[in-house]
């Protein structure tokens, strides 16, 4: 059993978007990368639940892969933007499911660190979060005992 844990993908950059952050949707690049997203997370075991962060550019980041599942995009404030302990918990929380989870680098950054020095979590020698990316974590019982990365498919900018 895997989480999927997955670093949003490209959104449209923060000086050029007049709205609210939080609405601030994915570039032509990153709804690129969330269709492509569909065949990476196919080579795992069945996603049973796929959770967001509620930030507009997350949600649209996995709701291909609910789709593709007919699954609905959970949102979670645990997720979102600055929410670093509380992710980190909730990630805990869903080890050893077959789940996805969309957030932010700043809180991947942060579940990575704290499997990594916690779980004793190799990441390998230069552990990496590019936007678009996925970490599989597999573990259980609220630990992780394996991780794998896989980079985005799409790294040309359309």
């Amino acid at each position: 059993m895997a989480l999927l844990l997955i670093r949003h993908a490209h959104a449209l950059a923060r000086k050029e978007w007049p709205g609210p952050d939080h609405k601030r949707p994915l570039s032509p690049q990153g709804f690129k990368e969330a269709e492509d997203l569909v065949g990476v997370v196919g080579q795992f075991a069945p996603v049973s639940r796929v959770l967001s962060s509620p930030y507009l550019r997350c949600a649209q980041t996995v709701t291909p892969l609910a789709n593709a599942r007919g699954l609905e995009v959970e949102l979670s404030d645990d997720l979102a933007e600055g929410q670093r302990a509380s992710a980190v918990k909730l990630v805990r929380s869903l080890a050893g499911a077959d789940v996805a989870v969309c957030t932010h680098g700043d809180v991947v950054a942060e579940v990575l660190m704290a499997l990594a020095d916690e779980d004793r979590l190799d990441l390998g020698p230069n552990p990496r979060q590019a936007k678009g990316s996925v970490w599989c974590l597999e573990g259980a019982d609220g630990s992780f005992s394996s991780a794998r990365y896989f980079p985005p498919v799409t790294t040309e900018t359309v």
